[in-house]
């Protein structure tokens, strides 16, 4: 694969050490770690990076918000947010900010070697919780489907989708992966990434999920009841 560079955005520098310790043996990361008192924006411009680690702060409070808004500001930015205590409500509002990943402190460095990776091609490593919590899956589907039915997206599109941007957001939202749009479409996982980001930003949407919901209430979209996953958000 190629290089990747990785932020970690923990308030304990033991913490960031030691995760800087489990990952220095992969060549293809180049790792930074950062205290969430600096400009975490301008570490982001500035070194390119790829995937980025959040501690989620407990209770669920701080880490979200940073988390939320790195997503909105970088959409071709993977987040992964760690937590110490893994939970479904956790799980839930990682799903919600738009995180790629939610992961548990203490996990090993293979699976986290692996979580990142598979991030850094695209991949929503947090949909494949949602195969094994049906609670969690069903709260995702209620809490769009109220988007939608409630009129809670904002008619603020900036500019009008091609054809081919439509057609990767139907995708999307019938729960396709990056890569997998990818695969089906015969085109490259960067070229999904750019389609996504130009969507976000002609939607004037803050995530995937918001500009599914635009889509759907614009009649540009349908979600198909027998999609193999809920929504990638």
């Amino acid at each position: 694969m190629k290089s990747v560079t990785v932020l970690i955005i923990d308030r304990s520098e033991i913490f960031r050490a030691g995760i800087c310790q489990k990952l220095a043996s992969q060549k293809d990361f180049k790792l930074l770690d950062c205290d969430p008192a600096q400009d975490v924006f301008k570490i982001i411009e500035s070194h390119y990076v790829g995937i980025v680690l959040v501690d989620i702060d407990s209770p669920i409070s701080k880490g979200l918000e940073l988390a939320q808004k790195i997503v909105r500001h970088y959409p071709n930015t993977g987040v992964i947010v760690l937590s110490p205590y893994f939970n479904d409500n956790e799980l839930f509002e990682a799903i919600k900010i738009g995180a790629i990943a939610y992961a548990d402190k203490g996990m090993g460095v293979e699976k986290l070697t692996s979580f990142i990776q598979r991030a850094s091609r695209g991949e929503y490593v947090i949909n494949n919780f949602l195969m094994t919590r049906p609670v969690v899956a069903e709260r995702v589907l209620k809490q769009f489907q109220q988007m939608v039915s409630m009129g809670l997206v904002a008619d603020n599109v900036a500019a009008p989708l091609t054809q081919r941007e439509i057609q990767i957001l139907s995708y999307i939202a019938n729960g396709n992966s990056n890569k997998e749009v990818a695969h089906i479409l015969n085109i490259s996982d960067q070229t999904i990434k750019n389609h996504v980001s130009a969507i976000l930003r002609k939607l004037n949407a803050n995530d995937r999920a918001h500009a599914v919901a635009m889509a759907v209430q614009h009649h540009w979209i349908s979600i198909d009841n027998n999609a193999k996953q809920p929504i990638e958000i």
